[in-house]
């Protein structure tokens, strides 16, 4: 049985009441059609009502969610014939991080994401998501072959941030997102980002620099997580509620303001509902991308990528300003 968020309950409870009255009539042999058939409306409007009006602190909870899909998920659904490296070439493998070579479609191509667990031991094992430096490190060096061989690149990311260890810190963890988002500006080839989790700090950025960055509806991106600026803000991370509707840290919010391409609808009640259907909708964006993308040449693929960050955020040239105000 799936699990449910505290603000889902009332959908949970309708759901149990109408399995029970199934049940009930193929026990008792009795005809319960009608109330059947009013509970389901009574749930369609109910599910309506709380899933079409998500407030940014649920949809922060669906992102979370223990049960969300992951890359490894997707990547059966969408790729073909995936082979999976490891290893970085200086330290060593970072289970946070997985990539490979896959087709898609019948063409090569290189898939990177951020990789967390799905129940303790798993989360232990990949360090709950969180990459240490040969994690960043092992996808740059999937990203410098990808363009050696001339194939795409999709990076799936999902992580609350880079790990913040002191360990991590010793082997450089800063220079190790640094260095990525720098190549990562430079490749060649075309780069297709997609958020289907949490995208938090630059451990989420390390694999973002990309011609076209999608999200899933429910998914967030931000360079802090609710939790943290409610924190420096207000000295209380229990405000995190409060923070995550002031962040603009959602899909809606994202494309509102450029950031992204696509928000990719979810399956109502999230991705985890029915991951076949989910990545069903993700392909369609993603395919879309790669075929707009595979007409451009190496230099414009780069042009096109400094274009589009070139564009983000807002800002006001003082000397114009003052054209204007002076008589």
């Amino acid at each position: 049985m799936q699990s449910y968020l505290p603000f889902e309950k009332p959908v949970v409870e309708l759901r149990e009441k109408i399995s029970e009255l199934k049940t009930f009539t193929e026990e008792k042999d009795i005809d319960l059609t009608d109330e059947i058939s009013h509970l389901e409306e009574r749930l369609e409007q109910l599910e309506n009502d709380i899933y079409g009006n998500l407030m940014p602190w649920q949809r922060v909870q669906i992102a979370r969610h223990a049960e969300r899909p992951t890359t490894l998920d997707y990547i059966e659904y969408l790729f073909t014939s995936f082979l999976e490296m490891h290893g970085d070439r200086l330290y060593g493998d970072d289970e946070a991080i997985v990539g490979g070579i896959a087709y898609y479609k019948g063409r090569p191509v290189t898939v990177i994401g951020h990789q967390r667990g799905k129940d303790t031991k798993e989360n232990l094992q990949r360090n709950f998501g969180m990459p240490h430096p040969e994690g960043y490190r092992k996808a740059l060096r999937l990203m410098k072959q990808a363009e050696k061989f001339k194939r795409p690149i999709v990076c799936f990311i999902d992580t609350k941030g880079a790990y913040p260890g002191k360990a991590a810190e010793e082997r450089g963890q800063s220079e190790a997102i640094a260095r990525n988002l720098f190549e990562m500006a430079g490749l060649r080839v075309p780069v297709v980002c997609i958020v289907i989790g949490e995208g938090g700090s630059g451990g989420a950025l390390a694999l973002g620099i990309g011609n076209h960055i999608h999200m899933l509806e429910n998914s967030t991106y931000s360079v802090i997580s609710p939790e943290g600026a409610a924190a420096l803000l207000w000295k209380d991370s229990g405000q995190a509620k409060r923070a995550a509707e002031n962040m603009k840290i959602t899909a809606p919010d994202l494309k509102e303001l450029g950031i992204i391409e696509t928000m990719i609808s979810e399956v109502r009640g999230g991705a985890h509902r029915d991951v076949e259907a989910q990545a069903a909708s993700i392909d369609k964006i993603l395919d879309a991308s790669l075929a707009e993308l595979n007409g451009l040449s190496p230099e414009e693929l780069v042009e096109h990528r400094y274009e589009k960050y070139k564009k983000i955020g807002e800002f006001t040239d003082v000397n114009a300003l003052n054209d204007v105000t002076q008589p």
